[in-house]
């Protein structure tokens, strides 16, 4: 994982034409998204779709990714994140608890840009798979450069889930997916860029990785 410095990040939402500002302490974020060899290590279960230990994990749901962040707290001695009603209808987020986690949107947009100011951190044929150059599949995770810190893929390849619910009044309990997937067009592949979907959605274009606060 990749200590990521506190700072601020400016977030936009185009449909709304709204723009926010959020002051962010440090925290750590995995240099690659989740791959399907370390999924299946923590939880025993593969999901359909390609396989390949160094692919990223994908068509899992919001609800597979907390899951997935309290079992692998567990198995590394940390305390969980998430506290999960036993009929998945409910969850909170214990800000105390040095476990894993989803990245927040800020946190998500703010290690993507890694210090740059434009819409990629560096020629997106470099460092992400879209629909130009994947082949319309998904590859490895590392297969392109890296952003500036050290983060692999957070453009391109497949999208992140992150905690935030993205419009409550508006899509109720829909989450924010970032970074743009294999098949996008390269508009969608950009730093600022936000999606959204509900947290059962499951697509063979998103997947997640994960963050930690340590304490």
């Amino acid at each position: 994982m990749i200590d990521i410095p506190p700072g601020r990040v400016t977030l936009t939402d185009r449909r709304t034409q709204r723009s926010w500002s959020v002051e962010l302490a440090p925290y750590r974020l995995a240099a690659f998204p989740v791959t399907r060899a370390l999924y299946a290590r923590v939880t025993g279960l593969r999901p359909t779709g390609p396989q390949g230990d160094r692919l990223p994990v994908e068509s899992v749901s919001w609800w597979d990714a907390v899951r997935f962040c309290n079992a692998l707290s567990r198995c590394d001695g940390f305390t969980p994140a998430y506290h999960v009603d036993a009929d998945d209808e409910g969850i909170e987020w214990d800000a105390a608890a040095d476990g894993y986690r989803l990245p927040t949107e800020a946190e998500w947009e703010y290690a993507c840009r890694a210090g740059t100011t434009g819409p990629h951190y560096a020629p997106l044929d470099e460092v992400a798979w879209y629909r130009a150059n994947s082949g319309e599949r998904v590859h490895d995770v590392g297969g392109k450069q890296p952003n500036p810190w050290g983060l692999y893929d957070m453009l391109g390849n497949v999208w992140d889930w992150c905690w935030d619910v993205y419009d409550a009044e508006v899509y109720g309990s829909y989450r924010v997916l970032r970074g743009g997937g294999w098949f996008d067009e390269h508009w969608s592949c950009r730093a600022s860029a936000r999606r959204r979907s509900h947290p059962t959605f499951k697509v063979d274009d998103v997947g997640f990785r994960i963050a930690r606060t340590p304490r």
